[in-house]
């Protein structure tokens, strides 16, 4: 499930893409409106940057830093949720489904798993999936302002499909850690389990979830990982042969 977050990439959200799409793009309101949207957001996710630099700084140590960030990453990474709605509302051509993936597995590692178990919040692979998320949603979001502008650096683009290659192992590495880490504590508390008996006749393990999350990893990560790669190659390919024929 949390695998299509990542820390490094996720599928572009139609605004900004991997090739032009030959289609009709947001009226200009609409536009106006992914503009300011994110802005929003790469500013969000620069606030957060800053505050973990501050603590760091401020502490002297990488440990705990979660803490300094807590509130604004729970509501920029929640505020994602409206990137399901523009593609609902047809304002950004991609799929309902696979954004609604992407953006959920996030919010779920956040609330139902960081937020949830007090316990982890203190382990260093949050850390570790926090920072790769912060590099990816600033370089993100910047890339799809300066796409709806068409006025798109090619740094930006360079980082968009570049950096990724260390960052989404890197953010799905402390995302595994990090369910790992809660799952002694989910067992002993029976965190949102189900048990029988009861009037609806259903049970439910979250314990049991949470592994089948992890696991979840093994097939989605390389397919992933590896048409990433694969757009890297075009998208970039593409902007070279632009240049040598100016």
């Amino acid at each position: 499930m949390a695998a299509a977050a990542g820390g490094g990439s996720r599928a572009d959200n139609g605004y900004g893409g991997q090739q032009p799409r030959r289609r009709k793009g947001p009226g200009a309101l609409a536009t106006a409106y992914l503009v300011v949207y994110n802005v929003v957001m790469t500013a969000g996710w620069l606030v957060i940057a800053v505050g973990l630099v501050r603590a760091y700084l401020a502490k002297g140590s990488y440990h705990s830093l979660y803490y300094s960030i807590e509130k604004p990453l729970k509501f920029f990474q929640t505020g994602a949720l409206l990137e399901i709605l523009h593609c609902a509302f047809g304002i950004v051509p991609s799929s309902v489904v696979l954004t609604a993936f992407q953006v959920m597995s996030r919010v779920f590692l956040t609330w139902a798993v960081t937020h949830s178990v007090k316990e982890v919040q203190t382990e260093d692979s949050v850390l570790l999936f926090v920072v790769a998320w912060t590099i990816t949603e600033i370089i993100r979001y910047s890339f799809y302002t300066f796409s709806l502008l068409n006025h798109l650096p090619y740094l930006i683009k360079w980082a968009r499909y570049t950096l990724f290659i260390i960052l989404y192992p890197m953010g799905v590495s402390g995302e595994l850690l990090t369910i790992y880490a809660a799952l002694p504590f989910v067992r002993q508390s029976g965190l949102y389990s189900i048990s029988l008996p009861n009037k609806y006749n259903f049970s439910f393990d979250y314990y049991t979830f949470l592994i089948l999350v992890m696991i979840s990893y093994i097939p989605l990560f390389p397919q992933l990982y590896f048409h990433m790669l694969r757009q890297r190659r075009k998208v970039l390919s593409h902007t070279e042969e632009h240049k040598k024929s100016e």
